[in-house]
């Protein structure tokens, strides 16, 4: 009997070794990827990312050559830009990562059953481009959460923009406004037209299976509708006094949005 409790004991001991060796193990990976992400992302404030995630899926899984050309934002037509914002994310310069009031309203349409309204910001798009993979699941989209709070919180909108344009999917292979400007319409980034601007961003969030140079109705129509919704964004520029009107107009609709809501549910 002593020989057994004495057995008991000790398997009990290794149980518990084995148990804080792993609770230590599992605590040493958190802090490892919490720190490596947070380095990455100041790193990324200043260095441009060399590649992403989804360029070396996409050359593995498919085969595909990876074309792209960092360009400084200044060098990116001003009309890629805000073909971008009035496409994408019209609070952009607004939000702090992510816009409540696109989230609502995709919701409020999956729940009538009305075709599903994408509400990821510019933000998350970079995010997720640039640290993360494009299949959709619960756990990318909480590390995609996760990774948009750390580039708003280390870089300003100017640079999640200029990165942004830089790595987002543009075609087969084709990465960023300088690839996709010289592929399509055999141009510069900085020369691209308001109408080739609109064609590109209108071929998101399927541009490989859509050509901004051969644009069917669908992507023509799409096109005028983002270009006509270019004057009404107002503004735009990344100056501290512009990105400070731009926070307080966003601040506004909130609470009116909330005031709604609020007045709804009672």
């Amino acid at each position: 009997m002593a020989k057994l409790a004495r057995k008991k004991k000790k398997s009990k001991k290794k149980s518990k070794g084995l148990f804080s060796k792993l609770k230590k193990f599992l605590l040493y990976i958190i802090l490892a990827f919490f720190g490596l992400s947070i380095l990455l992302t100041v790193l990324y404030k200043w260095v441009n990312p060399p590649i992403t995630p989804l360029m070396i899926i996409r050359k593995v899984n498919d085969g595909e050559s990876i074309q792209k050309k960092w360009v400084d934002l200044e060098d990116i037509s001003s009309h890629m830009v805000a073909a971008a914002i009035a496409s994408e994310d019209n609070n952009f310069l607004g939000h702090k990562g992510f816009d409540y009031g696109a989230i609502q309203k995709a919701m409020d349409e999956s729940k009538k059953g009305k075709r599903k309204r994408g509400a990821s910001t510019i933000s998350q798009q970079t995010a997720k481009n640039v640290f993360l993979w494009s299949e959709r699941s619960w756990v990318r989209k909480g590390l995609e959460v996760y990774f948009t709070f750390l580039i708003e919180t280390f870089w300003d909108k100017e640079r999640i923009m200029e990165v942004y344009l830089n790595v987002i999917e543009m075609g087969n292979g084709i990465y960023g406004s300088e690839a996709a400007a010289n592929h399509y319409f055999h141009v510069s980034a900085k020369d691209l037209s308001r109408r080739q601007a609109c064609l590109i961003t209108a071929c998101y969030p399927n541009p490989r299976k859509r050509n901004p140079a051969k644009p069917t109705l669908y992507i023509s129509n799409r096109a005028n509708n983002i270009s006509n919704l270019i004057p009404k964004l107002g503004k735009i520029s990344f100056d501290d006094e512009n990105i400070k009107k731009a926070q307080e107009r966003y601040k506004e609709r909130e609470e009116k949005r909330k005031s709604k809501l609020k007045a709804k549910n009672k």
